[in-house]
């Protein structure tokens, strides 16, 4: 299972950078949303794909009697997914405001183009 992942990650991080280098900012958008969930999956593999109960631990014993699962994993996910949908949110404003102020999404003509002073 863990080979299926990393040929999954392999192909949505080149998917992700293809877009990020299209030149458009709503594909350099989505190219960043396909790199985050790639990172999330890279985490996911790196905690081992096993079966195992919750990591709890009985009153009045050492440790855990059998197999738990590893929570690190799940933490760094959801503190990735939640750091990455706030990426996101502040790309997307800024692409929005940088279309409002100049124009266009294409990354060539927003070097060129002048701002417009009635967009404020």
């Amino acid at each position: 299972m863990e080979i299926a992942l990393s040929i999954l990650v392999g192909i949505v991080v080149t998917c992700g950078a293809y877009l990020m280098l299209s030149g458009n900012m709503v594909r350099f958008l989505f190219g960043l949303a396909l790199l985050s969930n790639a990172a999330n999956l890279v985490i996911f593999a790196a905690g081992r794909l096993t079966y195992g109960a919750p990591p709890l631990i009985a009153p009045g014993e050492a440790g855990p009697l059998e197999t738990v699962a590893n929570a690190l994993p799940q933490a760094l996910i959801l503190t990735a997914i939640v750091i990455g949908f706030g990426l996101l949110a502040f790309t997307l404003v800024l692409v929005h405001r940088a279309n409002r102020s100049l124009g266009t999404v294409e990354g060539d003509a927003m070097r060129l183009a002048e701002p417009d002073e009635g967009a404020r």
